[in-house]
């Protein structure tokens, strides 16, 4: 009971400092609706951005990734910062210097209408069939455990787990969908920044907790057990049979960074609504600094929970319940519902910013850019509040499908896998459209259709099998964005633009570059070789068939 009343004071506290802070603002117009009327400062910009991409997904996700194959996954973190200095260095400032609302406006501006249209349904897609359903799944289940809401409901076996499963996830999608729908960015934002100083003081302490779990007391003793006890699960680079081998860092995985953090609706939207492009990079920047603290609290936990499987009589039931099960092992009840109001948050946070970039790509590039030119500010924000109240639902649904495929294959993996089928795609028109000026619209639709087909066709159906030959999924990413880039530059060859591409200044937002942008992004890359040396150094090389078979120790295989 008192788990369940600091859970509701916490997020009774939320709720009523976003209405405070953002109940004066105008919510009427599109900018103001869609992007906080360009009003947000650096830490605001950089708060959400981590709180955005800080949801249950990466929690439970990651840590149950890091359960299974120990601390190489830490590259869904370290290693999306180089992604996150590009973003301030080299996106950002040609998506302010445009004043875009959304990024399929930007391949308007450079490819052309059909381009922004068909971009801005891939998107869409995207957010609703991908993101979505795996936020609201991976909040559920950490809710549900943590609660243990099958005693609350009565709800037991397989039936009853799905039955959970939506009761949980249908709570989420309407309180997430009434910050998103009612209150707009601003709402979205400010809410993010509460959350996320409740959730860097509880994501600390549940690894150190957790320490002082397996070391009886004793943090520096809890250190020493995983420093000297299977210090394979350390190591921060893994070989062929690893869950990451070292060589798709250079491949899909830099692909797969810079389309989330620089191309990515649901994430860059909020970059969008900085004051300045000085205020947006130190946000920007901020953020890729504090990802690199990120393998504490999102991949640490999953190998302390390995740990204490291992040698307990107590297992989560599965490598995605690996967090819930540590934060239910090792924290107190006073502090459980605190921190289960902050991932409360967490979950919301990355809901009802997808579901606000949703009805924003609905609103603006949909219905303003192709159905209705002549719309009114009022009507635009008004369809896309109907129709942020359509995905609610359609969310809830998809969580129950998607279900028995993330439990099977991993939570974290299965959404990336799923969600490169258009990913690489959109990124890979971007990119071309920045390094030539003469690449024309039939260059973009080609790669597109190329690489949508290449990537569903290899990727999912074959299971990224290539003509006889097995690859990693990372690797089929780059082999895909690699023929993209080539059929893209033998039509721009064929047939291209008339006239170079020249991007012209808007002057809605100042685009002065913060002075101290470059030199903090080469801090940041030193440090991200810093963490990769160091721990490699240390520890070697992970080999996945030794971390295959002590994953089996604790969870034996099913016998066929």
């Amino acid at each position: 009971m008192y788990t369940l009343l600091t859970f509701v004071a916490f997020t009774a506290f939320v709720a009523f400092i976003s209405w405070r802070v953002t109940r004066k603002d105008n919510t009427e117009t599109s900018t103001g609706y869609f992007l906080a009327g360009r009003s947000l400062s650096w830490f605001v910009v950089g708060g959400s951005l981590l709180l955005t991409n800080l949801s249950t997904e990466q929690l439970v996700g990651l840590n149950g990734n890091a359960f299974q194959h120990g601390m190489l996954v830490m590259a869904w973190e370290v290693w999306s910062s180089l992604s996150i200095v590009a973003m301030a260095i080299i996106f950002l400032p040609r998506y302010l210097k445009s004043g875009i609302t959304t990024i399929p406006q930007f391949l308007d501006l450079r490819y052309g209408r059909g381009v922004r249209t068909f971009t801005s349904v891939m998107f869409l897609a995207a957010i609703i069939v991908v993101v979505l359903p795996f936020v609201l799944y991976s909040g559920s289940i950490f809710m549900i455990e943590v609660f243990n809401v099958p005693e609350l409901t009565g709800w037991q076996g397989e039936d009853g787990k799905m039955n959970n499963l939506i009761l949980v996830a249908s709570l989420l999608a309407a309180i997430g969908g009434c910050y998103a729908i009612l209150g707009g960015l601003k709402a979205v934002a400010v809410s993010d920044t509460i959350n996320g100083v409740g959730l860097v003081i509880g994501g600390l302490m549940v690894p150190a907790l957790g320490l002082a779990f397996i070391g009886d007391g004793s943090v520096t003793a809890g250190l020493s057990v995983i420093n000297e006890t299977h210090p394979e699960r350390l190591s921060s680079i893994g070989d062929a049979d690893s869950n990451i081998p070292w060589a798709t860092l250079l491949t899909g995985m830099t692909l797969i960074t810079t389309y989330y953090w620089c191309t990515n609706q649901g994430i860059v939207q909020r970059t969008f609504a900085s004051k300045s492009l000085a205020e947006g990079q130190k946000g920007v920047l901020f953020a890729a600094l504090m990802k690199l603290a990120g393998p504490l609290y999102l991949v640490l936990p999953g190998i302390i929970a390995w740990h204490i499987a291992r040698t307990g009589d107590l297992r989560p039931e599965n490598a995605n319940n690996a967090y819930g099960f540590l934060v239910n092992q090792v924290m107190p009840t006073w502090a459980k519902g605190f921190f289960a109001a902050t991932i409360f948050g967490a979950i919301l946070s990355s809901f009802n910013s997808f579901l606000n970039s949703g009805t924003t790509l609905l609103s603006i590039d949909l219905y303003k850019g192709a159905i209705n030119p002549d719309a009114s500010e009022k009507s635009v924000v008004r369809v896309g509040k109907i129709f942020g109240t359509m995905i609610v639902p359609l969310s809830v649904f998809l969580t129950a499908m998607i279900a028995g495929d993330a439990e099977k294959d991993g939570l974290f993996d299965t959404m990336k896998q799923y969600a490169a089928v258009i990913q690489i795609p959109l990124l890979t028109i971007i990119f071309v459209g920045f390094i030539s000026k003469r690449a024309p619209s039939m260059s973009a639709i080609a790669g597109l259709a190329v690489g949508m087909a290449f990537q569903f066709y290899f990727g999912v159906l074959q299971g990224n099998v290539i003509f006889g030959t097995e690859l990693h999924w990372l690797h089929v990413l780059f082999i895909n964005f690699i023929l993209m880039v080539t059929v893209m530059t033998i039509i721009r060859y064929a047939a291209p633009r008339p006239e170079p591409y020249v991007q012209k200044y808007s002057e809605d937002v100042e685009i002065t570059p913060w002075r101290w942008a470059k030199p903090c992004g080469a801090a940041i890359v030193i440090f991200i070789a810093a963490m990769y040396f160091g721990l490699y150094s240390k520890y070697g090389v992970i080999e996945g068939e030794k971390m295959k078979a002590d994953f089996e120790l604790v969870y034996p295989p099913a016998p066929e």
